[in-house]
């Protein structure tokens, strides 16, 4: 039987990287003329085709999302949004999730072809190793906020690959929260492992969820208080699901 999953999987790998690079060969002409576009409005069109985008990439591919508590997020709001990090599927599963927003992402993934346009167009990049690129990026996300848009961090930094529900998080997000006087929504991807597993080549369908959890105030804070609340938020949610043991 996992002989046969493992063969499986590679087929399936297989159809989601034709799916995947078909549908974003016709996504990059629209999100290209988006460029005619000033912000805020280049990314709130940007979203609207990604969101296309996103649903005929997880229909063919066989992948179910399931989004709960999306009513935290208001319209009249904006805000910085935390995940969990499992997989490389927890990108597209939450670029598509959160209303107009930009995600911090990794400068090099910019200089993949026509992949990298999108990439660009969607996110606030910057170099790790670079602390001049850090404080860029954490001025460029502050004006993203700014132009009411939404903009989603994930706190670990990197994929989760320990035992544990969560690995430590990193300041940014929260001090990017303080500085800019937006409330925090924590929110927890669920079973994007198991469709992109740390292994090469392999994609298997499987259902995927975000949950939106209430937005966390910044109010009389500091911003390691808030990194403890959110971090404390969001470990008991994972542990008192149950289900961040079923990535495993």
């Amino acid at each position: 039987m996992k002989i046969i999953k493992e063969v499986l999987g590679r087929i399936f790998a297989l159809w989601g990287l034709i799916v995947f690079a078909g549908s974003l060969l016709i996504a990059s002409i629209p999100i290209w003329i988006t460029a005619a576009w000033s912000e805020p409005k280049r990314t709130v069109i940007f979203f609207k085709v990604v969101r296309v985008w996103m649903k005929v990439f997880f229909t063919l591919s066989g992948v179910r999302r399931i989004i709960k508590g999306k009513e935290h997020l208001k319209k009249c709001e904006n805000y910085v949004v935390v995940f969990n990090h499992n997989s490389f599927m927890d990108v597209p599963l939450s670029v598509d999730a959160v209303p107009a927003n930009k995600t911090i992402a990794k400068a090099e993934m910019a200089k993949i072809p026509v992949f990298g346009m999108i990439y660009k167009r969607g996110s606030v990049l910057v170099d790790r190793k670079s602390e001049e690129s850090r404080r860029h990026s954490f001025s460029k996300m502050k004006s993203v906020l700014q132009m009411g848009l939404n903009m989603c961090i994930y706190p670990e930094g990197t994929r989760n690959t320990t035992s544990e529900p969560l690995q430590r998080f990193h300041d940014g997000a929260f001090k990017l929260a303080i500085e800019s006087k937006k409330p925090i929504i924590p929110s927890l991807i669920f079973y994007t492992k198991k469709v992109l597993p740390r292994k090469p080549f392999f994609f298997w369908p499987h259902k995927v969820e975000i949950h939106f959890l209430p937005p966390v105030s910044i109010e009389d804070k500091t911003s390691q208080q808030l990194k403890d609340e959110v971090f404390l938020i969001m470990k008991n949610y994972l542990v008192n699901s149950g289900k961040w043991k079923a990535e495993y």
